[in-house]
């Protein structure tokens, strides 16, 4: 199967922080590969700007070094220097007047101006003010910003309010790279796509939903930020909120940018608080061979969790009664990130007690390869006896589709969805507010009760105490990378 290559409209595109980490690993590798499938238009451009000290050719040189360290870039080095000639660079001063008026009579008027934020939000403000400025702000002008969208409601709403007294919500596109991420698509597919599933998509069948995403490394070179942050306000706040909303939200009446997220907002307005003893912290433990979290930030005596396990519950007439269990962390056993819908039990095995109980479970894995799998009951081979076991139903992505499938990275999706002006995947100013009303109070009240998170062994499950969290009511997280 070939995927269909709709190309976007005659861009301009800015990256702010052009030579960043981010620009280096995601940004540009992301549109060298949309370039090699045609999907870029001859004549746009990509414009990096930052305050290194760079000229066009030296700041293509350091692209070329990016797309030629990704994954598949191999197979395209031929189109590197044809990718080369759209990129540009422009030193400039984000607090100051340095190199705004250069920047500014390099945009054309008659194409679409995407301007991404790959900076700090304290730069926002800086940004958005020389932006308008120097007149660069048209009606098909986007914004595009990364997260942390805030660390907390307050600066949350600081920073929307600083965004929206310049541009008009429709303009801004607050990124969350997991929506990106096809299966996450998918989700919705399965979802609203399939007679088979939505009828029984609520409590009456599901037992409760597990939303994992666990990763194998460390807080590496990020110390310093992560011990500010934490698992929290790093992953479940935005991440795992939103794989929680698309698995739980109502069918919205078409697939638009905001009936998706008036759907999304209606699941985090319906979430209960969380309760102390439904909520785990952990921090990864030093080891013979393996830096501990507090080695690892720099700071002997920190209290930031590294791993959170808790149960939510929505409280709406779809889902009252199904529990939520989210979990994230660093330093786990593998890099596994997945959702599992557990259905319910037969209510009545016909097959006598020596049959046992069975159940059907949908897994969507979203990394590190992608996929659905469906667990139903079969009868097991051989003569006599009725005697059941589970089998899995599976769809990989790369052998379900071929090998000519195109699997594009959430950041190719998610800019051409920019350039595109589809907001669909892209986080409303509400929504963040109201993820931020939800996840502020559990953190206060852990730093009221002065909790130090549990810690746990390098490259383990996780906290012992998350294992509990669960097996106190009859059930188990699914093994990590199982």
């Amino acid at each position: 199967m070939v995927s269909r290559i709709i190309p976007v409209d005659l861009f301009d595109l800015i990256i702010f922080g052009g030579t960043g980490d981010l620009a280096r690993r995601k940004i540009l590798p992301a549109l060298f590969k949309r370039f090699c499938d045609g999907q870029i238009p001859q004549g746009s451009r990509i414009i990096g700007a930052a305050r290194s000290d760079m000229t066009m050719q030296t700041y293509q040189d350091f692209a070329k070094e990016a797309v030629l360290a990704a994954d598949d870039a191999p197979s395209h080095t031929a189109k590197v220097d044809a990718f080369l000639t759209c990129l540009d660079y422009v030193k400039i001063d984000a607090m100051g007047e340095e190199g705004w008026d250069v920047l500014s009579a390099k945009l054309d008027t008659d194409r679409v101006r995407a301007f991404y934020f790959s900076v700090g939000p304290n730069l926002f403000d800086d940004l958005a003010d020389r932006l308008h400025l120097h007149k660069m702000v048209q009606d098909d002008t986007r914004i595009v910003v990364e997260k942390p969208f805030g660390r907390d409601l307050i600066s949350a709403k600081a920073l929307n309010k600083a965004l929206s007294s310049r541009f008009d919500e429709t303009q801004v596109y607050r990124i969350d790279h997991y929506l990106g991420k096809e299966t996450v698509q998918n989700l919705m597919a399965v979802r609203f796509g399939n007679m088979l599933f939505e009828p029984l998509w609520n409590s009456q069948y599901i037992d409760h939903i597990q939303i994992t995403v666990a990763e194998e490394v460390g807080v590496g070179g990020r110390g310093a930020y992560y011990d500010k942050s934490g698992a929290m306000r790093d992953m479940v706040q935005n991440h795992l909120m939103q794989l929680l909303c698309l698995t739980a939200m109502e069918p919205p009446a078409k697939f638009d940018p905001d009936a998706v997220r008036d759907e999304k907002l209606k699941v985090i307005r319906a979430l209960e608080p969380v309760e102390p003893h439904h909520l785990v912290r952990g921090q990864y433990a030093e080891t013979a061979s393996t830096q501990g979290f507090r080695e690892d930030v720099e700071n002997p005596q920190s209290k930031t969790e590294s791993f959170v396990a808790l149960k939510c519950a929505v409280q709406n007439w779809r889902w009252a009664g199904t529990p939520f269990y989210l979990r994230t962390g660093k330093r786990l056993k593998a890099r596994d990130s997945e959702i599992i819908v557990a259905f319910k039990n037969t209510p009545h095995s016909i097959f006598g007690p020596e049959a046992g109980q069975h159940s059907n479970e949908l897994r969507i894995q979203l990394q590190p390869d992608e996929g659905i799998t469906l667990k139903v009951t079969i009868k097991e081979p051989g003569p006599g006896g009725m005697r059941l076991l589970d089998v899995p139903l599976d769809m990989s992505f790369a052998e379900a589709l071929g090998p000519d499938a195109d699997t594009p990275d959430a950041y190719e999706r998610l800019i051409m969805d920019v350039l595109r002006g589809n907001q669909t995947l892209f986080m409303r100013n509400d929504e963040v507010e109201a993820a931020w009303a939800w996840t502020d109070p559990i953190i206060q009240g852990w730093e009221a009760r002065f909790d130090v998170p549990k810690p746990y062994d390098a490259f383990s499950e996780g906290p012992i105490d998350a294992m509990l969290l669960m097996q106190r009511e009859g059930r188990e997280w699914r093994k990590i990378a199982e």
